[in-house]
């Protein structure tokens, strides 16, 4: 297991203007952590907390953890088969609160690069500089793996794309539409890319 401490970024404040001490937490992030039952409850709760925040990470609208449950579930069996890799941020009690994945193309044109999924930071952290560490360290890693690229898809209609083009990713694509949240809610589907030489 290999792991990366980042330091957030000072001088945010919380929406009451005073600093917040949580949001500036440091986390430390590991790479491929023991999937312990423990672990996956953390992660199922950790991604229900994040779309029910407004996160757009696979579903629209308020979600349970049993909802999510399987996608957690497959992620794991995922995981096990060596198809994705897992990038923790963890606090300093040991509890989960971002991701990454990075996920391997089977393709055997598409075997220098990888994507980059569930990208999940826990609500009560965001604005503190965790987003840009976890992307950092998502970088880091993938470099040490001998990948040479990073490939996203992200919804539009958050800003996102503003977010990932500031750590230095590329809008390469756009499916207007792509993406149906409700009956009458569609959204673009955005392709990022990194290339990492």
């Amino acid at each position: 297991m290999e792991r990366i401490s980042q330091e957030s970024q000072k001088g945010q404040e919380s929406q009451e203007g005073q600093p917040s001490q949580e949001r500036h937490e440091r986390l430390t992030f590991r790479l491929d952590p023991e999937l312990t039952p423990a672990f996956l409850d953390e992660l199922t709760r950790l991604w229900a907390d994040v779309s029910n925040a407004g996160g757009a990470i696979g579903f629209a609208g308020t979600v349970t953890d049993e909802e999510v449950r399987p996608e957690t579930d497959r992620y794991a069996q995922s995981l096990a088969a060596g198809r994705h890799r897992l990038l923790a941020g963890l606090d300093s009690a040991g509890r989960l609160r971002a991701t990454a994945f990075l996920g391997f193309n089977t393709h055997r044109l598409q075997g220098h690069w990888a994507w980059l999924t569930t990208v999940m930071i826990d609500p009560s952290l965001q604005r503190g500089g965790h987003g840009r560490a976890l992307l950092d360290a998502a970088e880091e890693h993938a470099r040490a793996l001998g990948l040479e690229a990073l490939k996203l898809t992200c919804r539009g209609g958050h800003g996102l794309e503003h977010f990932y083009a500031s750590c230095g990713y590329k809008e390469v694509g756009r499916v207007p539409g792509g993406l149906r949240v409700s009956a009458d809610d569609y959204r673009d589907d955005i392709m990022m890319w990194l290339p990492l030489l």
